[in-house]
C-alpha cells in the first residue's frame, strides 16, 4: 500500500519539569542540552516536509517549552506547509507564552491533565501544584484564542473519572478530549494498569459519551484501536465510526521521532525493541518507505485472535502493546477481550474512495487537531457502502447524522 504520513509525533526534548508515573521515557531532566540542534532540528522539519507536505507535527516531549528555540522550530515548520500542534504538560503556559504560541503558528495545543481532582492528578505528575497551574495554563490559552484540547491518560485510578473529565472540558473551553491508553513502556511499566475487562468497560463508556456530545465535544480514544469494534457492536451509526477517532494508524499514516532522532511507528514501540532507524544515518523518506518495521505493520500478517477476526482492518489492535507483553509485533492484543466470530472481514485499509475538489475544500472546514481523523474516518465509511467517491453532500449527510 502506498501512502505517506498525515501525522508526525516528535519529542523535540527529553527535558521535563514534572516526573509522571506513566511517563514512556523516563523524563524529568531539567537541565543539559537537547541532543538535536536548532540547526538540524530545521533540518529534519525539511525532512517532513518533503515527505509529507501539508502533515500534523505534534511537538512535544518531555516538556516542548523547556526548549529556548520551539516557537522559532515552529515557525520555521510553520512557513514550509506542515501544520504544528503542541504537547505540553500545560505547567509552564503564562500569557506571554500563550501568545508566543498564538503567534508563532502553531494551530492547537494538547494540554496533559490526568484528573479533575487536584490531589491525583499532582500524585500522578509528581509534583504538588502542578494541577492548578496547568488549569490556569489552560485558562490562559482559551483567553488568548488558541485552540486547546486535553490529554487525558486512563488509569485504575482514574477510570472513574471518564464522565467527569468530559464535563470539565467542555466547561473550560476545549475542543475536544482524548483518552490515552497505557502501554508498558518507559515508567509506565511500573503503574498499576487496567485490566482486559477493565479498559473494555471504559471503551463502551467513551463510545457512549462520543455520541452524547456529538460535534459539541470531541471524545476520543488513542491506543485502543478496539474502541471502533466496541463503537461498531453498540451502534452502526456511531459518531466514532465517522472520523471521530480511529484504529491504530502507526506506519500507515503515523510516525514518531525520539529526542535523539531515532524513527519509531509509535512513541510506544522503543527504539531498542525494533532496531529503530535514525535520522543521522538515513533519510525520513527512505526510513518510512523501507524501514522492515514499517513495510511488516503497512502489510501485517496478524497472529492469534488478531489474524482471525473480522474486524482486522478495522482494529488491527495495538502494535506496541503486542510486542511489550509478547516480544512480537504481530501477536495477538492482549488487551483485547473479543472473541473472532468468523463473519466476512471488513474493507481493506487500501480501499479508499476518492474525493471529488469540492469535498476537499469542505474538509479543510475541519479543525487540523482532527482534520485527517476524519479524513480517514469517511473513507473507512464510504469503503464499507461501496462508495467509490466522497462528495459534500456525503460529508453533510454524515454530519447530520452526527449532530442528531
Amino acid at each position: 500500500m502506498t501512502t505517506t504520513p498525515y501525522l508526525v509525533s516528535w519529542n523535540i526534548t527529553k527535558r521535563c519539569n514534572l516526573r509522571c508515573a506513566h511517563c514512556y521515557l523516563d523524563s524529568d531532566e531539567l537541565r543539559g542540552s537537547d541532543d538535536i540542534s536548532t540547526a538540524g532540528a530545521k533540518g529534519i522539519m525539511d525532512q517532513i516536509a518533503s515527505l509529507a507536505s501539508g502533515a500534523m507535527v505534534v511537538l512535544t516531549g518531555g516538556e516542548p517549552l523547556l526548549r529556548d528555540d520551539i516557537f522559532e522550530l515552529a515557525a520555521y515548520a510553520s512557513k514550509n506547509g506542515l501544520a504544528v500542534v503542541l504537547g505540553t504538560n500545560g505547567t509552564l503556559l503564562d500569557d506571554a507564552i500563550a501568545a508566543a504560541i498564538r503567534e508563532s503558528g502553531i494551530k492547537g495545543v494538547g494540554v496533559s491533565l490526568d484528573s479533575t481532582r487536584p490531589a491525583v492528578h499532582d500524585s500522578l505528575r509528581g509534583v504538588k501544584g502542578a494541577w492548578q497551574a496547568t488549569v490556569e495554563g489552560m485558562e490562559r490559552l482559551r483567553r488568548a484564542g488558541v485552540a486547546f484540547q486535553i490529554q487525558f491518560t486512563v488509569t485504575r485510578e482514574n477510570k472513574d473519572e471518564v464522565e467527569d473529565v468530559a464535563v470539565f472540558s467542555e466547561g473550560i473551553g476545549a475542543s475536544g478530549v482524548n483518552f490515552f491508553f497505557l502501554v508498558c513502556t518507559g515508567r509506565g511499566q511500573d503503574v498499576t494498569d487496567l485490566d482486559a475487562k477493565e479498559y473494555e468497560g471504559v471503551l463502551q463508556r467513551i463510545v457512549a459519551l462520543a455520541d452524547v456530545y456529538g460535534t459539541r465535544l470531541m471524545v476520543r480514544a488513542r491506543c485502543a484501536p478496539h474502541i471502533l469494534r466496541v463503537a461498531k457492536e453498540r451502534s452502526p451509526e456511531s459518531v466514532l465510526l465517522r472520523g471521530a477517532t480511529s484504529g491504530c494508524i502507526a506506519a500507515r499514516g503515523y510516525l514518531r521521532i525520539d529526542p535523539q532522532g531515532l524513527v519509531t511507528p509509535c512513541p510506544y514501540i522503543p527504539p531498542g525493541a525494533v532496531g529503530a532507524s535514525s535520522l543521522g544515518e538515513k533519510d525520513l523518506g527512505d526510513i518510512w518507505r523501507n524501514d522492515p518495521v514499517f513495510r511488516a505493520m503497512r502489510d501485517p500478517s496478524y497472529k492469534g485472535r488478531c489474524g482471525e477476526c473480522e474486524y482486522d482492518a478495522l482494529c488491527g489492535g495495538c502494535r506496541a502493546r503486542a510486542l511489550a507483553e509478547k516480544g512480537d509485533i504481530m501477536a495477538e492484543d492482549p488487551w483485547c477481550t473479543y472473541e473472532p466470530r468468523g463473519g466476512q472481514k471488513g474493507p481493506s485499509v487500501s480501499a479508499r474512495p476518492v474525493w471529488t475538489a469540492e469535498a476537499e475544500e469542505r474538509l479543510k472546514r475541519v479543525p487540523v487537531f482532527v482534520r485527517e481523523m476524519v479524513r480517514r474516518g469517511v473513507e473507512h465509511y464510504a469503503a464499507s457502502k461501496g462508495i467509490r467517491e466522497i462528495t459534500p453532500e456525503l460529508l453533510l449527510q454524515l454530519r447530520q447524522r452526527r449532530v442528531r
